[in-house]
């Protein structure tokens, strides 16, 4: 029980980096294009996490791990410019509550745990997330979706894709997350490094604040997130990942309000609360349907996972 709840506790705290990423991606695009954002981010993390990988000489990444970052960092891209590009169109609190529909992605595509399918009640809960979202896409009254709200659930689509994957890559495998991480902030950085090139000297003309929320989004929505992610993911399950990761539009409409000073309609607040509601109903599901699972198969075992 106190493993598993040091692991939830540590995916909440994604939660809540990732739901303040949102208004410093916002803000950082209104001083810089989007793919210098998404470069200076990634080659920051690359530097931190290469940092961190020369001082540990005897640790250096594996083929698994090589293999397995490659993929895992093309994933990860396509899900940063689909989120980057869709909040620079939309509201930092809007965004994070809509990248939520990959709480109902993700359990159809783990395919990590042996638990069988989730019951009928799991998919009501997300019937319940996904009538949220309608209510927040409304804004001040049901219109069509804005193109920063079709990006953004275009990225809950990939990410649910991408933390599949992240299950179905190391469940069971000798994969540590920082060396994971490492080649996936470098695949990144390749990936974005010529499309920026060209706006690459825009970097020398912002200010320390627009700095400060580059090193933000590097160090601790990437690095530290990508790190955490990928340890609770091996220690749990991609679908109760993604459920406690789905706590993440709460801190995004808390900051966004908050500190952004962003607007919110009844009709938002109702789908807010629609989604934390969902979210929790759904995690007490997954978890008690993985639990009584287990204890219908006592002579399963599982295998060690190194990290």
């Amino acid at each position: 029980m106190f493993h598993t709840r040091r692991t939830d506790a540590v995916l909440l705290l994604v939660a809540i980096v990732w739901g303040s990423s949102y208004l410093a991606a916002k803000t950082a695009t209104h001083a810089l294009p989007v793919l210098v954002v998404l470069f200076a981010r990634y080659a920051i993390s690359a530097i931190a996490c290469l940092a961190l990988v020369a001082a540990r000489r005897k640790e250096r990444c594996t083929r698994d791990e090589v293999r397995a970052g490659t993929v895992l960092g093309i994933t990860q891209a396509a899900v940063l410019v689909l989120e980057t590009y869709g909040v620079a169109h939309t509201s930092a609190a809007n965004a994070g509550l809509i990248i939520s529909l990959t709480i109902v992605l993700t359990p159809l595509l783990d395919r990590t745990t042996d638990n069988g399918r989730l019951p009928p009640r799991f998919f009501a809960a997300t019937g319940v997330c996904l009538l949220a979202v309608a209510l927040l896409m409304s804004g001040n009254g049901f219109h069509t979706p804005g193109i920063g709200d079709l990006l953004m659930l275009a990225a809950a689509v990939v990410r649910a894709a991408h933390v599949a994957l992240v299950g179905r890559l190391t469940k069971g495998r000798a994969v540590r997350p920082l060396q994971l991480t490492t080649v996936q902030t470098a695949v990144g950085s390749a990936l974005f490094v010529v499309p920026a090139a060209s706006a690459l000297p825009t970097l020398t003309r912002v200010d320390a604040t627009v700095w400060g929320q580059l090193v933000y989004l590097a160090l601790f929505c990437s690095v530290f997130a990508f790190l955490a992610q990928t340890w609770a993911v091996q220690k749990s399950s991609a679908s109760r990942a993604s459920l406690l990761l789905g706590t993440e539009p709460v801190w995004a409409v808390v900051v966004g309000v908050c500190l952004g000073g962003e607007g919110f309609t009844v009709l938002a607040a109702l789908g807010a609360a629609l989604m934390v509601t969902g979210t929790y109903w759904g995690q007490h599901i997954e978890r008690t349907h993985r639990t009584t699972h287990r204890e219908e198969s006592p002579c399963r075992t599982t295998a060690p996972t190194s990290v």
